[in-house]
């Protein structure tokens, strides 16, 4: 593989997974549009970039790290885990994913100054605490149980929320509420992937709760997460944060109990475990794709 290949650039980018960063900043353009009914497109392409930015900046960066540290190595890669294989291959080349994420954040943070000028300072809080997420998350939050468990679904839940306040100029309870779905099926979506891979990350000083609290206690956090996201979109509708229509959302359930199940079933398993992080990945997609037609159709 040469320099001049174009999977060096795609690869520490892994471009299949930025379809999460659409379906998150398509749930925030759903809820602009349910609750205003209409939107900049300027803006609406500035946010979609700086959504897909700000992931493709967390990727690269996670493969530059994961290359540097070592643990590229000594993962037993999946199709949904243990990065893309392109730096350990051309390790003359591993500084492609550095730079490819300093790239990245340096278009996240130019589009979020955009959108100060534009909106004002409101939007700033969101932006640094999503700055700081990518920028750390590899080399210092998968040192802590917790903060590494909360930063990824935290991370999408602002590129949503964020999405809906550069489209408006506002918060609002509704944008509020659906983006704890991407904050619980990101966090879950992040936990459940680090099964094959808890030797290998115990290795190199990772503390994620796989590690500090074990497999089976790590389960039981995915199924509540998974509980969460749903009773979220019901307790929405309920109090009528969120209309009939976003129970769509609900549908997933046929795809998550046996997810649960089967994770569960296989934790040590990693072969028999794969089909169930392949169709993890699909209830993270799906599920917040199901909200944002739900809005639209109830506009």
């Amino acid at each position: 593989m040469t320099a001049t290949d174009p999977q060096l650039i795609l690869g520490p980018m892994r471009v299949p997974f930025l379809l999460l960063a659409v379906a998150c900043v398509l749930l925030g353009i759903a809820t602009a549009h349910y609750e205003s009914g209409g939107v900049v497109v300027l803006h609406l392409v500035l946010a979609l970039v700086g959504g897909l930015a700000a992931h493709v900046a967390v990727n690269a960066l996670n493969e530059w790290d994961d290359f540097r540290s070592g643990l590229d190595a000594t993962t037993e890669r999946t199709p949904f885990s243990g990065g893309s294989g392109v730096l350990p291959a051309n390790p003359e080349k591993g500084h492609f994913g550095l730079v490819i994420g300093l790239v990245a954040v340096a278009v996240a943070v130019a589009i979020g100054v955009y959108f100060v000028v534009v909106h004002g300072w409101l939007i700033l809080p969101l932006g640094l605490v999503g700055l700081l997420v990518v920028v750390t998350y590899t080399r210092w939050l998968t040192r802590n149980p917790l903060l590494c468990l909360l930063a990824p679904g935290i991370g999408f839940a602002l590129m949503s929320l964020g999405t809906h306040f550069v489209l408006t100029g506002t918060y609002t309870w509704t944008a509020a509420v659906a983006a704890l779905v991407p904050l619980f099926l990101v966090s879950d979506l992040l936990l459940l992937n680090q099964l094959p891979d808890v030797e290998a990350d115990a290795g190199v000083g990772r503390r994620h709760l796989m590690i500090a609290h074990g497999r089976r206690t790590g389960l039981t956090v995915y199924g509540i997460f998974l509980v969460a996201a749903y009773v979220s979109v019901a307790a929405g509708w309920a109090t009528g944060v969120l209309p009939v229509w976003s129970l769509l959302a609900l549908l997933t359930v046929v795809i998550a109990v046996p997810t649960y199940q089967g994770a569960v079933a296989h934790a040590e398993d990693i072969p028999g475990l794969i089909p169930f992080l392949g169709r993890n990945v699909i209830l993270t997609l799906v599920t917040p794709l199901l909200l944002a037609v739900g809005l639209f159709i109830a506009r």
